[in-house]
C-alpha cells in the first residue's frame, strides 16, 4: 500500500497568512485598467464562440480590441516614463 504524504514546505509555502506586499497591490493596481481590458475582450470572443459573429459583434470585438490595445500602451508609456532618469521622454 502506498501512503499519500504531504510536502509540509510546499503546503506551508501558500499559507494563508502570507498576504502580497504594498508593491505587488500597486503593480496590481497599475495594471488594472489592461486586465479590465482583457476581460472585456475574452467576452467579446465567447459570445462569438457558438455562432457566425453578426455585424454588431464584430464591432463589439473590435472596440474591445482597441480598449485593450490603448491600455497595454498606456501602461506601457507609464512604465517607461518611470524609468527614464531625470523625465526626458
Amino acid at each position: 500500500m502506498n501512503h499519500i504524504v504531504t510536502v509540509q514546505g510546499a503546503v506551508t509555502a501558500f499559507a494563508d497568512w502570507i498576504e502580497p506586499t504594498d508593491a505587488e497591490l500597486d503593480a496590481i493596481e497599475q495594471e488594472m485598467p489592461v486586465i479590465l481590458a482583457d476581460v472585456e475582450l475574452l467576452d467579446a470572443q465567447i459570445v462569438t464562440l457558438d455562432r457566425v459573429p453578426t455585424e454588431l459583434d464584430n464591432r463589439r470585438l473590435r472596440r474591445a480590441r482597441r480598449r485593450a490595445l490603448a491600455a497595454r500602451i498606456a501602461l506601457a508609456n507609464r512604465t517607461a516614463a518611470a524609468t527614464v532618469p531625470g523625465g526626458a521622454a
